[in-house]
């Protein structure tokens, strides 16, 4: 995907994620980042005085005792606070990447569930993990290092002016090289920035991989890919390892330099503070101090490096957590929302609750969406249908039927004009859920769950109204041979039942909504003809029977349709009863002549069932 024409800069997400939770970044900041880098350069002083003590001319142990229990217990002193915190700051550190992590996931989460069901994510589902997994992580991490530039500055300035005010000669000697990290980093940030995306792009791939073949593992068997599908896994590994790599041991190559530019420094220190010691301008406590402050000064040094290019990598895991917002605002990735962390949670906004006027009537007119990838869809679709009646959109492979239906109901961003009882409905994908109507698509989704929890799906419906849908849906007679029953775990993707099991659980499902209007994308395609019967029979005896938009080429339903909308090349060819399209279009002729052939030449309906 390309990149936002005028992208924001990383450092304005980053300030609008501080200021989410202003308290905890800076309570994190200050123990984690500023107290963090000047705690160590107080041991340095406090061993300076202890050598300088000792090395004075004529000073016995016993006479040095009582100074020394003082310093002694400075150091005690100093260490247990330390102590307390780095406690303190891993707590605040914790809770704020939490926090960022929590406000992160939410907002994207929020947008991808916001958008048309069938464009919801520009990636793959397994892509989409990786980001919400990884790339979110990388934020929370950096956003705590953000006070260390301060921190870092207040350390290596308080250390170098106590060691310029002993010798600035030596002092600026010894951190010359150190200067040279800055450039170095700088230099790098074009390459640490392509690494760390290719790293990341690399990653999302394995996974978006790994999702996709366990959706797929019987289509993979049928097809006797198996072989195929790991050399492929194997592959996109290898990239990744390669990937991986190459950013891992340019990171640490940085971070070699980095640290390794206090060896020199302290070369450079052994050098020059030889002449000065011997003219006894020097002292063995100096000596002592510088040791202790170069190595710590070099490190802070290196931790100035790997934030400069942490902050190449943050912007590109920003960039990939953006483009799962597409065609959001930029700042709506990092808006300031509650993630409901502590407390209770929001009471829950259940389908049951939302009011429902009596329908009578959903048309539409001029219904088109054109698919970016390919310039197919449909176009200028029209049709109405009234409460009680079935509707049946038929149409050869590739027609469009299923486009329909996914348009009509919001799923895909479709243009046109639809109406409920006359009103306008502007937002399809909001106001085509239960009550109002329920779908169910070519391939229903069932979960690794209990058939009781695949149908109910959260609600809590009486036992007299689950056992009615599951009547209407023709299941009575099934669940009486599961094990367990409707307490039966079904196994990923329902694979402990039948293809029309499976579909008719997901009937149950729409039924027990007890919605409006009802839309099947092809429902009766794994039953046999005499449960299909049955099935529509009991759906339309029922006293208030709903509204029905069914995609089929199955006889049997196209016999019992109250209006027929034929689809050809993505557009209506024609809209009547079954007899009246029969005898004006040979389309009609020839899909009707078509499912005849089928059977009769298999003797078994799509489901291999007799």
């Amino acid at each position: 995907m390309n990149a936002p024409e005028h992208p924001v800069p990383a450092w304005r997400y980053i300030l609008e994620l501080a200021r989410f939770k202003l308290p905890l970044y800076l309570a994190s900041g200050i123990l984690a980042s500023i107290l963090f880098y000047l705690f160590p350069l107080i041991p340095g002083l406090i061993v300076r005085q202890v050598f300088d003590l000792l090395a004075v001319d004529g000073q016995t142990l016993a006479g040095a005792r009582g100074p020394l229990v003082g310093l002694i217990w400075l150091l005690v002193g100093w260490a247990v606070s330390r102590v307390i915190v780095i406690v303190a700051a891993g707590v605040a550190e914790t809770a704020l990447h939490l926090v960022i992590q929590a406000l992160l996931q939410r907002n994207m989460l929020r947008h991808v569930l916001q958008r048309p069901g069938g464009r919801a994510l520009p990636h793959s589902p397994g892509e989409a993990v990786s980001r919400f997994r990884d790339d979110v992580d990388q934020v929370p991490q950096f956003l705590s290092w953000t006070i260390d530039p301060v921190g870092q500055a207040l350390g290596i300035g308080v250390g170098v002016y106590i060691l310029a005010q002993i010798n600035l000669a030596i002092t600026l000697a010894v951190f010359l090289p150190l200067a040279a990290v800055v450039v170095i980093i700088n230099q790098a940030t074009k390459r640490i920035r392509a690494y760390r995306r290719a790293a990341q792009q690399s990653i999302g791939n394995v996974t978006g991989l790994v999702g996709e073949i366990f959706g797929a593992v019987t289509a993979v068997k049928v097809a006797g890919a198996e072989g195929n599908v790991v050399t492929h896994l194997e592959e996109l590994n290898e990239r990744r390892r390669s990937a991986t790599l190459r950013d891992t041991l340019f990171t640490q190559f940085l971070s070699t330099i980095s640290y390794n530019m206090g060896n020199l420094g302290t070369g450079v220190l052994l050098v020059a503070a030889a002449g000065e010691m011997a003219s006894g301008r020097f002292s063995v406590g100096d000596f002592t101090l510088f040791v202790m402050y170069v190595e710590w000064l070099t490190f802070i040094t290196g931790m100035f490096g790997s934030f400069l290019a942490r902050y190449r990598q943050v912007g590109v895991s920003l960039d990939r957590l953006q483009e799962i917002m597409e065609g959001a605002p930029p700042m709506d990735l990092v808006a300031h929302r509650s993630g409901h962390l502590l407390g209770g949670l929001p009471p829950l906004e259940r389908p049951d609750g939302i009011p429902k006027a009596p329908f009578e009537e959903i048309e539409i007119e001029g219904l088109t969406y054109i698919f970016p990838e390919t310039g197919r869809g449909v176009r200028d679709i029209s049709f109405r249908t009234r409460t009680g009646e079935l509707t049946v959109i038929t149409g050869r492979i590739g027609s469009g039927k299923s486009t329909v239906v996914r348009a009509l109901l919001g799923l895909l961003p479709a243009e046109g004009r639809i109406c409920w009882n006359g009103e306008p409905v502007n937002r399809p994908a909001d106001f085509f859920v239960p009550p109002h109507s329920a779908y169910t698509p070519q391939v229903p989704r069932l979960f690794s769950e209990p058939l009781r929890d695949n149908i109910l799906l959260g609600i809590q419906p009486d036992e007299a109204r689950l056992g009615a849908s599951i009547r209407s849906a023709v299941m009575e007679a099934d669940i009486r041979t599961l094990d367990d029953g409707l307490d039966t775990v079904v196994g990923p993707r329902g694979v402990r039942l039948s293809g029309g099991q499976r579909q008719r659980v997901a009937a149950a499902r729409m039924f027990v909504r007890e919605p409006q209007l009802l839309v099947f994308d092809d429902l009766s395609s794994a039953l046999d003809v005499e449960t299909e019967q049955v099935l529509w029979a009991r759906l339309f005896d029922l006293d208030d029977p709903p509204a029905v938009i069914a995609v089929s080429h199955r006889r049997s339903v196209l016999q019992r349709a109250d209006r027929v909308v034929l689809l050809d090349d993505g557009a209506v060819v024609g809209v009547g009863r079954l007899e009246e399209l029969l005898a004006a279009y040979p389309e009609m002729r020839g899909i009707w002549d078509g499912d005849e052939g089928t059977v009769n030449r298999q003797g078994q309906d799509a489901s291999g069932l007799k």
